[in-house]
């Protein structure tokens, strides 16, 4: 992403930190107490974090371009014209394919609840993962949090980041995860064994704002990056991570399917804003961790 961002424009250097939302999130809250400006755009799979910052008056207010451009389910997120919808992903059961047939794997988010799978499951951690903590939101608005005292006693192998159930699926220490649909299908491309289901009761959406913050120090170049992350360039990089392009007009397909036939489980932003940090409280209750 950030090759081809300086291609356009090599006249700009950027770097990017890439680490998990919740861990993201207070490092920049750091920095802001601290008054330390060097983070010019911020993204995260919370929206609790995009609204609490535009709230504070951290964000600028700025429309790139391109944002015409988003498909109409993701434009206008947020009303106040702050942040912006850049990245798509779902939330999906993946599972390795040289331990468990296609016709075995969890066809749905409950499956994971059967005995069969003690000592078999992944899942990241809803404290670190904005990821996880989305579909841990969704899971207590399915099927109420009795979901997890039943997952928990199947003693799932619990990490941080969503991605990392790729890499536990992938070596055969878990057989089954709850994981990104995009990372695995890349994984499965490169010839290892992991496959995706997509669930009956709903695959979960994951949507990442960006947004650029008011202390930037570098504005201008902030802009062309915002605009980047919303243009075509960013939409076929996008494609071939397998993820949902953000844009109308990039084909979106999850597998072999169209994203249009695909069931996905959205959830509203005062739905994650309102349940986040106590769903983060019942899981260190429910897992101890």
């Amino acid at each position: 992403m950030l090759d081809a961002f300086m291609r356009q424009y090599p006249e700009i250097k950027a770097s990017v930190v890439r680490t998990t939302a919740q861990v993201a999130y207070q490092r920049l809250l750091q920095d802001l107490k601290n008054g330390i400006a060097q983070c010019d755009v911020f993204s995260s799979t919370d929206l609790g974090h995009d609204e609490t910052l535009r709230d504070q008056g951290r964000f600028v207010k700025y429309t790139p371009p391109n944002a015409a451009a988003l498909r109409p389910e993701f434009r206008d997120l947020d009303k106040g014209g702050t942040y912006f919808v850049t990245l798509s992903e779902l939330v999906v059961p993946i599972f390795n394919t040289n331990k468990v047939k296609a016709d075995e794997t969890p066809r749905n988010w409950t499956d994971f609840l059967d005995p069969k799978w003690r000592n078999q499951v992944a899942v990241g951690h809803p404290a670190f993962s904005g990821t996880v903590g989305t579909w841990v939101v969704a899971m207590k608005k399915l099927y109420g949090w009795e979901y997890f005292t039943k997952l928990e006693q199947n003693k799932p192998l619990i990490g941080r980041s969503v991605n990392d159930a790729v890499g536990v699926v992938t070596s055969g220490e878990r057989s089954v995860a709850i994981g990104p649909s995009g990372l695995s299908q890349v994984t499965a491309a490169k010839g290892n064994p992991v496959g995706i289901t997509l669930p009956t009761d709903g695959a979960v959406l994951i949507v990442s704002p960006s947004a650029i913050m008011a202390n930037a120090p570098h504005p201008n170049a902030a802009k062309l990056f915002m605009n980047f992350l919303l243009g075509l360039e960013m939409s076929r990089i996008s494609g071939e991570a397998r993820r949902l392009p953000v844009r109308a007009d990039a084909p979106a397909k999850v597998g072999n399917q169209d994203y249009a036939d695909v069931k996905v489980l959205r959830l509203s932003t005062a739905e994650i804003v309102s349940d986040m940090q106590d769903v983060i409280e019942q899981w260190r209750d429910t897992f101890g961790s």
